[in-house]
């Protein structure tokens, strides 16, 4: 049978996948969309990333293949509900990446309350920015709310109560009454509570039309003065326009996005001046270690599927 991949995969994936079956390996076949419509007439299964979008045209041509496996959870750009009308199984990383992403979450709230690793530049120019540097906030005694509590969400929690953070959390799809709750430690509140309370707000849902711009500008302004908002789920959730304004007007006294709307980001973005603000490119799930386990889960579940 046939693997085809558009897009990297770590080497113990794809010499998994290799040991069992033809691979055809091409990490910027992505975008090359009229040469990956031709290959994926041929494929038993297609292995994405989060650029490869498996719908339309593409899903059309999937004729043969029994699964998609993405590297990676979001899976707004595969076209779920058509593929499992023609059968095919579509397959996410869950879980692989979380410790990566709960890192970036907890480093960028560390980075953003204290407010002191920026000035390597002035102290090495012989300036001492002492006074302006020693109001930073510390971490621990602080209230971390998660805006869905997953895979992802409750790896956070550990990290973040091991630093001595209070948690709180909520999800659409648990109960305020879940054991999952009770067995992280973590109280489960409503969303209008975490935001009112939180020091900081870390965003872990997908992007679905009741998610898109969930933090504009009317519930960022309910947010805890100073507090810090986080991103690393996906674009679309944050109203960018709104964040800069808060961050700009001091109702917010930091943000870190490592996701957007528009992927990469264009020279007329909004966030050129912007103070006290993190920007990475779409990283936090990419770790030397995650994407070893993401390619090895991917592949002994596509293998499965095709068994």
């Amino acid at each position: 049978m046939r693997i085809v991949v558009s897009e990297f995969m770590d080497a113990p994936g794809l010499a998994a996948m290799r040991a069992v079956h033809d691979v055809l390996y091409e990490p910027t076949l992505v975008d090359h969309p009229v040469r990956l419509r031709g290959l994926a007439a041929e494929a038993d299964a297609l292995v994405v990333r989060n650029r490869t979008q498996v719908r339309g045209e593409l899903l059309a041509c999937l004729r043969r293949c029994k699964a998609v496996g993405r590297l990676g959870v979001g899976l707004d750009n595969i076209d779920v509900p058509a593929c499992r009308a023609r059968g095919i199984a579509v397959i996410p990383a869950t879980g692989a990446n979380a410790r990566s992403v709960a890192e970036y979450v907890v480093t960028a709230a560390m980075l953003l309350l204290r407010g002191a690793y920026g000035s390597s530049a002035e102290v090495a120019a012989g300036r001492w920015p002492r006074e302006a540097l020693s109001g930073g906030r510390e971490i621990g005694g602080k209230t971390m709310g998660l805006v869905g509590f997953g895979s992802i969400g409750r790896v956070t929690a550990a990290l973040a109560q091991g630093i001595g953070m209070r948690v709180t959390a909520c999800d659409a799809a648990l109960a305020s009454s879940d054991a999952a709750y009770a067995a992280a430690d973590v109280d489960a509140a409503s969303l209008d509570e975490i935001v009112a309370r939180a020091d900081v707000v870390s965003i872990h849902v997908p992007l679905l039309d009741s998610t898109r711009n969930l933090f504009d500008a009317d519930r960022i302004a309910t947010m805890k003065r100073g507090a810090v908002l986080i991103n690393a789920a996906r674009g679309g959730i944050v109203d960018e326009a709104a964040l800069v304004a808060a961050l700009k007007s001091g109702q917010l006294s930091g943000a870190a996005l490592d996701v957007f709307a528009t992927e990469p980001l264009g020279a007329d973005n909004v966030f050129a001046g912007c103070p006290n603000l993190l920007l990475t490119p779409h990283i936090a799930g990419p770790s030397a270690e995650a994407n070893t386990r993401v390619s090895l889960l991917i592949a002994e579940k596509v293998l499965e599927a095709l068994r």
